[in-house]
């Protein structure tokens, strides 16, 4: 094969003697869960019939809600890269660099919660990437607009001077010098170097003091002056107020000024806090990154961006150079919307109590997703192609050229001929016609434009003049905003800035793109860049780029990409997690609901059942909570959701758990997740189900009905000195009581259960034995629940306590009381005594 069309990575299917059985017991579980669902139905339990028609209602949308999940996995993959061959290809020695320029994008609201020195430590991680320099533009979005920030990445840019050539001489990993100092290896193993260990310690006095330098920053923002900050020169800081002030960008390294202390070039590094007025509704973080994407099309137009959160580092600093195995590979890449990356975290506990590995969703979900049309975007950790992100459809697959067979008679061939030209003068003769249906026929805004840039040839001369005389500059311009810059720059599909342009006016150029008021009337939110209308716009963004036919890659590179923080305590943890299920919840109430938009598009139908999961997911919580409620029903009333069993009956229940646990097996299997992060997810699951889940329900469709919006906090990034002293953290919050209630309810109805076994003697211990199996199933699921809970010191706020007794002491008198599944009489039972009273 020529060397220029050699792909640059591969699928690696799985192994059938792995895949199959799977896809198999997949088969039986669905031909079980039918025979299951008939002898349900079909078996009514008169004396408790509430508790059988919920218990069966909870059954069928939980086998719904498997059905989602599963069968997008039907078709997992892996795949490997070669970057040998994009070296060869593209970044051959002495020669200059021909890979594509990637712009950055890290993003931070309130330095208070996101601490300063955790940011620094993601800038220098991207400055210090191996990738040619002047390729690397790195963009930070404070939507705080906070000084604290602004004196932190000047600080960064001075200490970035001395940390990225000495990462880059002694190909130190990670290039976050926080955790590359806390990395408890040999380091001085594979440096050979004799001046390593006396260069390694001056680095690491370098950064300590870097890090005081940062802390005093931090320990000055403590106490605002009255009158607010004042810069260097005297003049009030233009973002002393957070919600009013205008928009604010400094270039702190470049290609004109910013060098290490070698004299060698670094990467680009710039700073941007949009425009705020009140009255004007900003997005939150996908507004941010809108105007990031605006900012660097004026000042450097990369081709490809990639977005991480200030809290993830790159702990692979050639995790870039595997993005572009695939984004710039001669058969695959133009096809390709984005490369994501699976998110791992550091500082988690051993035994990740509350599942914030998320290991069973980024090993196996996005593995299965990957299969069909590529995984989701999950809001960090991607690699995006800018073209996709401005709204157009993906570049059509072109057919193959037909082939004549000399085999056939002569008179056969003149035949097709003559039938083709017949046609081809009819297609001829009708075009004129066509043209006019056509315009009839234009294009909605919301649709994608009428134009193909990858249709267009970028090396043949005068292509961008072609562009410009096919498109028309006022519907640009009514699409993506009044810049004539920006707007000439999406008409680069190989990116790159306008030469004619001086560095000042791009300036004035890039603060007019962030304004406040510079969206308003386009597509933006809409059909371009980052979409609105969710608090989990990755979600969205991801959704709209599929509908236009792109599709995803999904790397996991033996080194783990990029690494971040998670919420250890149990109380951040469940508002992560209510934030999440919000989002879906927001999602399918919106026009973009995967359940009706995007039909006829290039969507695939396992790619939407998959969609339809992460909106449809929280309404699973009102099953979940009556299903767990259920046990302690039955024990406390003497019921049951089933008839006594016959051995049929036993034979489909025995089938249908068999199959539950050969499916988690075999999943375990193909995927390499281990028993101890599968059993972790699916206890959170119940957890997160009963009370973060349900409260995104409820506040969903108050948003929806009455208009009433919550707000959220972000989640600290910063943990103690300690470790894992966040774990042990307790934060009081309302999410903490159904499933408080959940736990005293189902003890209550165990002791309630096993003492009227005990009172009324042998006979009453075989009915108690599925109750009580269904009891400690909730019981064992809400575990970690129970330890977060109680937590290390015990204690758990009275409130807690409180209203947790309360409500399920409330709850079980009253059943005990009512017994609304016991048959009643309308009156006194009159019975004669048999004494004569006379």
């Amino acid at each position: 094969m020529d060397e220029a069309r050699q792909p640059l990575s591969r699928k690696v299917p799985l192994p059938s003697s792995q895949i199959n059985p799977y896809r198999m017991i997949i088969i039986i579980r669905l031909v079980v869960l039918g025979f299951f669902f008939h002898y349900r139905v079909m078996h009514l339990v008169p004396d408790a019939f509430a508790l059988w028609l919920i218990s069966v209602i909870c059954e069928i949308w939980f086998a719904m809600s498997w059905i989602l999940d599963q069968f997008p996995k039907w078709f997992p993959i892996e795949r490997e890269t070669y970057l040998d061959r994009l070296t060869l290809r593209f970044d051959k020695e002495g020669q200059p660099s021909q890979l594509a320029p990637v712009d950055f994008f890290v993003s931070t609201v309130d330095p208070m919660k996101e601490p300063p020195l955790v940011t620094a430590n993601t800038v220098l991680s991207i400055l210090a990437v191996d990738y040619p320099v002047d390729k690397v533009s790195c963009y930070v979005s404070d939507d705080g607009a906070a000084m604290l920030t602004f004196e932190a990445l000047s600080e960064t840019s001075e200490f970035a001077k001395k940390w990225v050539p000495f990462c880059k001489r002694y190909s130190i990993e990670p290039r976050a010098p926080e955790w590359y100092f806390q990395q408890k290896i040999d380091y001085l193993r594979d440096k050979v170097a004799p001046n390593f260990v006396r260069e390694r310690r001056a680095m690491k006095r370098e950064y300590e003091e870097f890090k005081v330098r940062i802390n005093a920053l931090v320990a000055k923002a403590q106490k605002v002056p009255e009158e607010g900050w004042t810069m260097q020169d005297g003049t009030p800081w233009p973002g002393n107020n957070v919600r009013d002030h205008p928009g604010m960008i400094q270039v702190f390294l470049g290609q004109s000024g910013g060098h290490d202390v070698e004299g060698n070039e670094l990467p680009r590094l710039v700073y941007v806090s949009r425009e705020k007025r009140p009255g004007y509704n900003h997005h939150k973080k996908a507004g941010a990154m809108n105007a990031l994407v605006r900012v660097s099309a004026v000042l450097t137009n990369a081709p490809y961006m990639l977005n991480l959160d200030c809290d993830h580092y790159v702990n692979n600093s050639k995790a870039i150079k595997e993005a572009m195995c695939f984004m710039m590979d001669p058969l695959l890449g133009k096809k390709v919307c984005y490369v994501q990356f699976p998110q791992r975290f550091d500082g988690i506990d051993r035994h990740d109590r509350y599942a914030n590995r998320n290991v069973v969703f980024f090993d196996i979900n996005m593995k299965g997703l990957d299969g069909i049309q590529g995984p989701i975007y999950v809001g960090t950790g991607c690699v995006f192609r800018r073209q996709a992100l401005y709204g157009y459809d993906a570049p059509k697959t072109k057919k193959p050229p037909s082939r004549t067979c000399n085999c056939w008679p002569k008179w056969c061939i003149c035949c097709c001929c003559f039938g083709n030209r017949k046609t081809k003068k009819k297609t001829k003769t009708s075009k004129p016609k066509f043209e006019k249906i056509k315009k009839l026929f234009k294009k909605k805004e919301n649709q994608a434009p009428a134009y193909a840039l990858g249709e267009i040839d970028e090396a043949a001369p005068g292509a961008e003049n072609e562009k410009a005389s096919i498109v028309n500059q006022q519907k640009l311009e009514k699409k993506f905003g009044q810049s004539s810059v920006f707007v000439a720059s999406t008409l680069l599909e190989n990116g790159g800035t306008l030469k004619s342009a001086s560095p000042a006016s791009l300036l004035k150029e890039a603060i007019h793109v962030i304004s406040c008021g510079y969206e308003d009337k386009t597509g933006w939110g809409k059909d371009i860049g980052w979409i609105y209308g969710s608090v989990t716009e990755d979600i969205l963004t991801g959704f709209k780029m599929h509908c236009h036919g792109w599709r995803s890659i999904y790397c996991i590179p033996k080194r783990a990409a990029f690494k971040g923080s998670a919420p250890l305590n149990l109380s951040d943890r469940l508002h992560q997690v209510l934030r999440w299920a919000l989002g879906s919840i927001e999602i399918f109430f919106s026009n973009h609901c995967p359940l009706w938009y995007g039909y006829g598009g290039g969507l695939k139908f396992l790619e939407r059942f998959s969609y339809i999961n992460s909106i449809v997911y929280p309404w699973t919580s009102i099953p979940l909570l009556a299903y767990c409620t259920l046990p302690a029903i039955c024990l406390l009333t003497g019921k049951f959701i089933t008839p006594e069993l016959n051995n049929v009956a036993s034979l489909w229940f025995m089938s249908l758990f068999i199959c539950i646990f050969a499916t988690g097996i075999l999943e375990m299997r193909w995927s390499g997740v281990g028993i101890d992060d599968w059993w972790r997810n699916e206890q959170f699951w119940v957890i997160g189900g009963v009370s973060s889940h349900l409260f995104a329900v409820f506040q969903g469709l108050l948003k929806v009905i009455a208009g009433i919006d919550t707000s959220f906090t972000v989640t600290s990034k910063g943990g103690d000195d300690e470790e894992f002293s966040e774990l042990y953290t307790f934060k009081w919050t309302t999410l903490l009581i159904p499933p408080t209630t959940l736990l005293l309810l189902n003890f209550i109805g165990v002791v309630a259960g096993v003492s009227n076994a005990i009172n009324n003697g042998y006979e009453s211990w075989g009915p108690l034995f599925g109750k009580l199996f269904f009891a400690f199933w909730v019981i064992v699921h809400l575990y970690p629940f129970l330890k977060g809970l109680v937590g290390r010191q015990n204690r758990t706020p009275t409130i807690v306590i409180v209203w947790s007794i309360l409500l399920a002491s409330i709850f079980s008198l009253l059943w005990v009381r009512i017994d609304p599944f016991l048959a009643k009489n309308d009156g006194p039972l009159l019975e004669e005594c048999g004494l004569d009273c006379n």
